[in-house]
């Protein structure tokens, strides 16, 4: 409370409508950066020793770094909340103190690279609105995955030992959605190959909106707040049709008159 009446900003808040822009970019900029630094320490050790992973794991921390700075420099007193403290943690914790003998980087330094990566996606309007998009998405595919392995399961389990148990049968269905196709288990009876071809279609279409999901949280595809202007104004423009319809015709009249009185001026002298 005090901060608030000290400066009429709550915490955490923009400082001003700049700062509220000057975010909105970053963010914009710092998505894919965030989520690589996160995710490439995980693959490319640094304490390997090895000049890329060193690099991988400077770089990443500088990143880390880089956000914590530009939110502190745009929020209003961002170090007093919860996510600026975490943050602060995080940087600290993270740091390259690989670079000193005698330390490594531990299993809990991983962990909170990727709490930091959950934070900054959650806090997201567009990775919530992505969760919610795949949550229903991966809902109903998991639905179809379960009827259509049971569906095999009963129809292959007297004559295919791949179908030995219902586990089996949705290990089947899970490799047949992600279109991995191991081939360890294969049904042999009609039922069951239609089960099969329902959950192969279910997969593309699960692929298909995963692929799409990405590209719009990536702005890899246009957004739809750009061509919202034109929407609007297409929709302003015939929100009233018989309003639009008179002006046209008023239009067009006053062009009539005018190219008459230009055919129709007076004679020329002889």
């Amino acid at each position: 409370m005090d901060d608030t009446a000290a400066t009429g900003i709550a915490p955490g808040q923009p400082r001003s409508d700049a700062d509220a822009a000057a975010l909105a970019r970053f963010d914009a900029l710092i998505r894919l950066p965030l989520i690589l630094s996160a995710i490439l320490p995980l693959i490319v050790v640094p304490e390997q020793g090895k000049p890329v992973s060193i690099v991988v794991g400077i770089v990443s921390w500088l990143v880390f770094l880089v956000d914590y700075v530009v939110m502190t420099r745009h929020l209003e007193k961002y170090h007093h909340t919860g996510f600026g403290r975490f943050d602060l943690v995080v940087v600290i914790v993270t740091a390259p103190w690989f670079l000193l003998p005698g330390l490594q980087v531990g299993g809990f330094v991983v962990l909170l690279r990727l709490a930091r990566l959950a934070r900054v996606l959650m806090v997201s309007k567009g990775a919530r609105r992505l969760l919610s998009r795949l949550g229903r998405v991966g809902a109903v595919a998991g639905g179809i995955v379960v009827v259509a392995s049971l569906v095999a399961y009963h129809a292959e389990h007297a004559t295919n030992p791949g179908f030995a148990t219902i586990g089996d049968a949705l290990w089947w269905g899970v490799v047949t959605l992600t279109t991995v196709g191991y081939g360890d288990i294969v049904p042999k009876t009609s039922i069951g190959r239609w089960a099969g071809v329902v959950i192969m279609f279910t997969g593309v279409a699960v692929l298909g909106v995963l692929a799409g999901s990405m590209a719009s949280f990536f702005r890899l595809t246009p957004t739809e707040t750009a061509s919202k202007p034109e929407d609007e104004a297409q929709s302003a423009g015939t929100s009233d049709p018989l309003e639009g319809l008179t002006a046209e015709v008023i239009a067009l009249r006053s062009q009539v008159e005018s190219l008459t009185n230009l055919l129709s001026g007076p004679p020329s002298e002889t």
